[in-house]
């Protein structure tokens, strides 16, 4: 597939994200889970008139996945997902213009929320990660597409398979450095905090596998086993 490049001022924010102008890295997951948590509501928002959707609203989730060998981190839900020409629309340019003048003119200066202000949070993730692909299958079609990107120098999008509707964000996390140590995403307990710090009001329960230790019957040793846990409350702020 054809490399294609992004456009001008999402170039330029990139190149910002990746050089770390955003001292607040960890915002990047509540983002990503957000905008999981936005396509699930257009879904189910169409189920309200659209008897054939057939989804009630114990049905929707997001998943989180870590992956420590390979360095990724994986956030999926079933929610709307895209098509390809959606895929281009909200991932290779800026949600809202202004972003970058923003920062250009001096008025960004300091702890300034560009991200949240200005709905680009999407490209947040490549202040941890070197890598990014995105899989989704938009609900009632066949046909899912890859959107993948290793920063300023462009993107590809094609069709692939998936076997569910819905958007898998998979992030390959950079390598540690002196000054960054950012296997802290790839944490358990880490994601966890996080979940709770700044996403545990969604609406949709925000679900990940994790490790527990319990012990073995019959004598003083321990083991170690996996459960999907449920990471919010889902309890609103206001």
């Amino acid at each position: 597939m054809k490399k294609k490049q992004f456009k001008t001022e999402s170039k330029k924010l990139l190149d910002m994200m990746i050089n770390s102008i955003y001292t607040n890295k960890e915002i990047f997951l509540r983002e990503l889970i957000s905008n999981a948590s936005d396509a699930i509501d257009k879904l189910y928002f169409r189920s309200l008139t659209d008897s054939s959707v057939g989804l009630s609203r114990a049905d929707y989730s997001i998943f989180l996945s870590v992956d420590r060998e390979a360095r990724t981190l994986t956030v999926s839900d079933n929610g709307c997902g895209m098509t390809g020409e959606e895929m281009e629309s909200n991932l290779g340019t800026i949600a809202k213009s202004g972003s970058f003048d923003f920062k250009a003119d001096g008025k960004g200066e300091g702890e300034v929320d560009i991200i949240g202000q200005f709905g680009v949070g999407f490209y947040s993730a490549f202040m941890v990660a070197d890598k990014i692909t995105v899989t989704s299958r938009p609900f009632g079609s066949e046909t899912a597409y890859r959107w993948e990107s290793e920063g300023v120098d462009g993107y590809v999008i094609g069709e692939c398979e998936k076997e569910t509707f819905g958007t898998e964000i998979v992030l390959y996390i950079k390598e540690d450095t002196e000054e960054e140590k950012y296997s802290e995403f790839l944490d358990e307990y880490r994601i966890r905090t996080l979940v709770k710090k700044y996403s545990d009001y969604i609406r949709y329960p925000i679900k990940m596998e994790v490790t527990r230790q319990r012990k073995i019957e019959g004598n003083e040793d321990y083991e170690s086993y996996t459960e999907v846990e449920t990471l919010n409350s889902m309890v609103p702020i206001w």
